[in-house]
Parts: structure tokens; C-alpha cells; sequence
């Protein structure tokens, strides 16, 4: 497995370019529209455009990169994603940043195609679980360390841009360089989202209220740092806290998923995080270190709605169906993260900073309640058959669901070093 890894080195680094410089720059351009002192609404609509950029980008990419194959394509998106960065200080107008958070989130979902893509090639039914371990681990830590680099310049003027263009141009070297064989892609099979929500109506209402939390939240929370009185420097604390109380919460939630009836699980989640939105909401920045415990809570908890929601649906699914079923998941994600920051901030300009933890708050309760309800009316899958819980993450594409490991139907791609040299055996 460490060898594994070790050969996957330049992809990793690649990853950890990418999304320290994706995530510094999605907080950054909250706090200069801030400073800029345009009203939350529209801050709002200008940020969803990324979300709007990144379902477009799973669900047209693919073609493009099979046309010109996965260094090419990946040379392509991230040099898109770099211009537009340097773009943003040029003019700060909303329209034209709205065009650019569309054009920067096809292209992430590009890179992360290209990138997960490789990742799912190289695994194999013994390594494939801890290499979706090791990405998320590396995608999450990553996201961290972005918000951190907020810190080094002042986000009023253009040297933090052309950081953010830097650290995504990187990204390009270490890929560009590698000698690995270029996966095949397979398109991804579909499922409507109507038709899984016959089945399985928990998990796609769990999906879709996922993506407006965690999209609402990525997009106006340093917004609503800003709003409330915190500097740059805490402001980037405040968010780095938030991605990694996900990541830390991710294990014991899992444990509960394990032992207990998933959609109970979902409910007392959804109900504990409502309850740390509104304790965010009336607290402010009275007291900031309670206000990052009470965040991290939050955000941690809103996060494993998505995991969890990935799991009572699996649970319903034949093995051959898991990986369609959880790529319409993702698009559910990805309506609910077009729908979060346009409501929150709407919130935000009628209730003020504290609007964006009510209106979440909001939300986690209508999902208690549906939750409550399809226990109330829909038998339970016993918790001996229950499939075993996965981290799943949603900020990626429909590609790496092709790693869960509890999808039977993982097929090993062939070891393209082996195949040469058998080919060259019977040759001889």
C-alpha cells in the first residue's frame, strides 16, 4: 500500500495544489466583495455561479476529455482556472466575477475528473478502500491549509490573486510530469432523481439539504465572518476550523451509522446541527472561541448528512445500481449547493450576518421532520444488513464513486506495464 501511495506522489501533489489554491481563493473573493461592500444577496448569486460552473463541468467534461485525452484536458482546465484568477482584480464587477465562478467551477470539475479518474485506475479490491481514504484525508487537509493562506497579503489588493493563479498553475507541473499509463474513463451510468426518490427519499432530501448547507456555507461564510467584526486572520481561522471538524467527525458519526438505524442517525444529526446554527446565530462573535467550536459542530455535523445520505440509499440498492445511484446523489448535491448561497444570502440581507445560521437551521429541520416522517411510515433495514458505512465525499465527481468500496462491481483496470510485457512475449 505504501508503494501504492509513493507511485500516486505526483497526483497527490497535484491534489494538494488544486485545492489549497481552489479554497483560498473561494474564501478570498468572499471577503473582497465584502470589502468591496456589495450586499450580501448579491455576493449570494455571484458565488453560486461557481456551484452552477461545477455540475456543468461533471456533466460535459468527460467528452472533452475523451477527445483530447487526460494530460491535455488537464493542461487545459487548469490553465482556465489560473487565468480566471488572475482575472478577478482587473475589474471588480459582478457580472464579470459571476462569469468566472462559472468558468472556474467547470474547470475544477474538469481537474477533479482528470485527477480522480487516475486515482480510480490504480486501485485495486485490495488498496481501493484506503486509497479513497488516503484522497479524501489529502482533499480535506488541503482545503484547510487554503483558508491559512489568507493570511499572507491583503485581499484589497491583486497579490493574493496571483497566488491563488500561482498555486493552481502548479498543479499543472507534477501531473504533466508523471509516467503513468492515462486511464480509460467509462461514462458513469444515470439514475433520474425522481426514480430514486421513490426508493430511497431519505437520501436524496439528505443530499440536496447537504449541498445547501455546506454550499451556502463555503460561499457566505467568510462573508459572515467579515460582517460580524472578525479580521482576515480570523476569518481564516474561522473556516479552517469548519473544513477540518468535518473531517475529524467523519469517523465516530460513521461508528453510530454502523451500530444504529441510518435514518435515526440522520435525524438526531440534522436536529443537533439545527440546534448549533441557531447557538451560531445568536452568539456572533461575542466570544470566538466558542463561535469556532460552535461553527466546527455545525459544519462537521452538516457535512456527514452527505455520507449518511449516501447510505441509506446504498442500503436499498443492488450492488450493480450503487454507483448510478451515487452519481445522482452528487447532482442532488449540486442543486442543493446552487440553492444555498442564493437563499442564505437573501436571508442575510433581511436578518442580517445571523440570517445565514438561521436559514441553515431552517433547513436541518425540515430535514428532521422528512426524516421523522419516512421512519414513521417506511420499514427499516435491520442493522445486520445495512452495507458498511463509507466517508462519501461530495465536493468530487460522479468518477471516484467508482472507489466505494461497497461497490461489487469495481472493475481493476489492467497494469498497462504487465500488458506490455506480455505483449512483447508472445511477439518474441
Amino acid at each position: 500500500m505504501t508503494r501504492m501511495v509513493a507511485s500516486l506522489s505526483a497526483l497527490i501533489m497535484s491534489i494538494v495544489l488544486l485545492v489549497s489554491g481552489n479554497a483560498f481563493l473561494s474564501t478570498l473573493l468572499g471577503i473582497r466583495l465584502s470589502i468591496e461592500s456589495v450586499a450580501p444577496d448579491v455576493i449570494g448569486w455571484v458565488l453560486v455561479c461557481y456551484s452552477i460552473g461545477f455540475v456543468l463541468g461533471t456533466l460535459f467534461v468527460q467528452k472533452i476529455i475523451t477527445r483530447v485525452g487526460h494530460i491535455r484536458a488537464f493542461a487545459v482546465f487548469a490553465a482556465m482556472a489560473a487565468v480566471a484568477a488572475l482575472m478577478y482584480p482587473m475589474a471588480v464587477s459582478s457580472m464579470f466575477w459571476a462569469i468566472l465562478r462559472i468558468l472556474s467551477g467547470f474547470s475544477i470539475a474538469g481537474v477533479l475528473v482528470v485527477i480522480e479518474s487516475w486515482f480510480s485506475s490504480r486501485a485495486t479490491n485490495t488498496t481501493r478502500g484506503a486509497l479513497f481514504a488516503v484522497y479524501q484525508i489529502v482533499f480535506y487537509l488541503s482545503a484547510a491549509g487554503g483558508q491559512l493562506i489568507i493570511n499572507v497579503g491583503d485581499p484589497a489588493n491583486f497579490m493574493p490573486f496571483s497566488l491563488a493563479a500561482i498555486l493552481l498553475a502548479l498543479a499543472l507541473v507534477p501531473l504533466s510530469l508523471t509516467r503513468m499509463e492515462a486511464p480509460v474513463i467509462e461514462p458513469a451510468p444515470r439514475m433520474s432523481v425522481f426514480k430514486l426518490a421513490r426508493e430511497s427519499f431519505s437520501g436524496v432530501a439528505g443530499a440536496v439539504i447537504c449541498g445547501v448547507m455546506i454550499g451556502g456555507f463555503y460561499a457566505l461564510g467568510p462573508v459572515y465572518a467579515t460582517l460580524v467584526g472578525l479580521d482576515v486572520a480570523r476569518t481564516s481561522t474561522f473556516m479552517a476550523s469548519a473544513i477540518v471538524a468535518a473531517m475529524l467527525l467523519a469517523w465516530p458519526l460513521g461508528r453510530l451509522c454502523d451500530r444504529f438505524d441510518r435514518r435515526r442517525v440522520m435525524f438526531w444529526v440534522g436536529l443537533l446541527a439545527a440546534l448549533s446554527a441557531v447557538g451560531v446565530a445568536l452568539l456572533g462573535a461575542l466570544n470566538l472561541v466558542l463561535l469556532t467550536i460552535l461553527v466546527g459542530l455545525f459544519t462537521g455535523l452538516s457535512a456527514s448528512i452527505y455520507p449518511i445520505a449516501v447510505a441509506i440509499t446504498n442500503d436499498r440498492m443492488e450492488s450493480h445500481r450503487i454507483v448510478a445511484a451515487s452519481a445522482t446523489l452528487l447532482l442532488s448535491y449540486g442543486v442543493g449547493s446552487v440553492i444555498g448561497p442564493v437563499v442564505m444570502a437573501k436571508l442575510m440581507d433581511l436578518l442580517g450576518p445571523s440570517g445565514l445560521f438561521y436559514g441553515n437551521a431552517g433547513f436541518l429541520m425540515v430535514l428532521a421532520l422528512i426524516t421523522s416522517y419516512r421512519i414513521s411510515h417506511t420499514d427499516d433495514v435491520p442493522v445486520a444488513d445495512q452495507e458498511h458505512f463509507v466517508a462519501a465525499m461530495p465536493e468530487t465527481s460522479a468518477v471516484l464513486t467508482e472507489m466505494d468500496p461497497r461497490n461489487t462491481e469495481f472493475q481493476e483496470a489492467p497494469d498497462m506495464e504487465e500488458v506490455a510485457t506480455e505483449v512483447h512475449r508472445e511477439a518474441g
